[in-house]
């Protein structure tokens, strides 16, 4: 099976249903696909619906984990930032795009301009720490628990 070929399916889905932009995406385990996704930020009108995300989540789902160790992720573009956070959040060591960040930004997305923030060369965000005392006694809380699991 051609993997990126799925995933291209997948987007054009999207494309098709008015989801959202030009991005679908497979999730593979052991040869077999456990997750689909495509853009869907237009119907969810939730900027956190990319392909890949929804791909992390359907496979998860079904598979009845969080962790994807021992996946890979096709996609028709180069992950953003987010879907990055994501993927290795979701412990997926593989990733396998078709376009790049470049040729994304030519069709009108914006990627780059989170990258430059996070290198430093523009300021679209202000953080400030505020309430650390309170949010330490959380965690120390949360630490204690041997009931919590950690991730």
């Amino acid at each position: 099976m051609d993997f990126m070929e799925e995933a291209i399916k997948e987007a054009y889905d999207g494309i098709t249903k008015k989801e959202g932009g030009p991005f679908g995406s497979v999730i593979v385990k052991d040869g077999k696909i456990v997750g689909r996704g495509h853009n869907r930020v237009l119907l969810n009108k939730d900027p956190t619906c990319h392909g890949e995300m929804e791909a992390i989540r359907d496979a998860c789902k079904k598979l009845g984990t969080h962790d994807l160790s021992g996946c890979q992720l096709y996609t028709t573009a180069e992950p953003c930032p987010m879907c990055l956070g994501g993927i290795l959040w979701a412990n997926i060591t593989e990733v396998f795009y078709g376009c790049t960040i470049s040729d994304t930004d030519k069709i009108g997305f914006r990627d780059d301009k989170f990258y430059e923030t996070f290198a430093g060369k523009n300021n679209l965000l202000s953080k400030k720490e505020f309430g650390r005392d309170k949010c330490l006694k959380l965690f120390k809380d949360y630490a204690e628990d041997t009931e919590n699991k950690r991730y």
